[in-house]
């Protein structure tokens, strides 16, 4: 069994930075796609960010394009969602999850979940 786990959440005020980190304990960690994911209190979780799993390619969510960066170290199992320019509706719960594969091609690959960090953007 797979563990990820998220840190780096906060409260932040509107226009600030955060970045987010992803930790596995997953020995061929390189062998997947991860990615980011969040839910907002009342609403579905909703994709953010996914990187393939040579960090090659990323693909974002079109309300976060040009404010988020997801990246990933491969030497240290992690993965890392830098957020700038942070908006009130970043607000949510951010999830860091394992694509069952290398390259990011399902939404409904990811299978393995972390327990979620805390974003709170205050304006």
């Amino acid at each position: 069994q797979v563990h990820l786990v998220e840190s780096g959440g906060g409260l932040v005020q509107v226009g600030d930075s955060l970045r987010l980190s992803c930790s596995s304990d997953e020995r061929t960690f390189s062998n997947y796609c991860m990615g980011w994911f969040r839910q907002a209190p009342r609403k579905e979780r909703e994709f953010v960010a996914a990187v393939t799993g040579s960090g090659g390619r990323t693909y974002y969510e079109d309300s976060v394009k040009g404010r988020f960066t997801i990246s990933r170290d491969n030497t240290k199992n992690m993965v890392y969602l830098q957020m700038n320019s942070l908006k009130s509706d970043d607000t949510a719960v951010y999830y860091c999850a394992a694509s069952a594969y290398r390259l990011c091609v399902d939404l409904t690959d990811f299978g393995t979940w972390g327990q979620g960090t805390q974003v709170t953007v205050s304006s």
